[in-house]
């Protein structure tokens, strides 16, 4: 019976905590890019920026930042507002869609 009682136990707060995960949004569009800035590319800037997405139960961005610049504000407002207006996943929370934050890193390459 005790044994009965524990794996009842283990098993409801296994379950508990898949639910209660939070899967973050993702992009819908992999080929979702930004056009490279003209002053960036005559100046040959590159880098990489981490931005962070508030992605909202209906896929679209609600609110965004730059986490880490690549070193060139033209090229973080660049992806930024590219990244913006493309559509994501929509995130789930505790099983439910739902807005959530999101991580997005862009390079730019020459």
């Amino acid at each position: 019976m005790n044994k009965s009682v524990f794996a009842a136990a283990i098993l409801s707060i296994a379950t508990s905590a898949v639910f209660a995960a939070e899967v973050p949004a993702s992009l819908s569009d992999k080929n979702c890019k930004a056009e490279y800035p003209k002053a960036s590319l005559m100046n040959e800037e590159q880098g990489d920026v981490t931005m962070a997405f508030l992605v909202g139960a209906d896929g679209n961005v609600m609110d965004s930042k730059v986490e880490k610049s690549s070193g060139y504000k033209n090229l973080d407002k660049a992806a930024l507002k590219a990244l913006s207006a493309c559509k994501f996943k929509p995130g789930t929370k505790d099983g439910a869609v739902a807005q959530t934050w999101t991580k997005v890193d862009y390079s730019w390459k020459l």
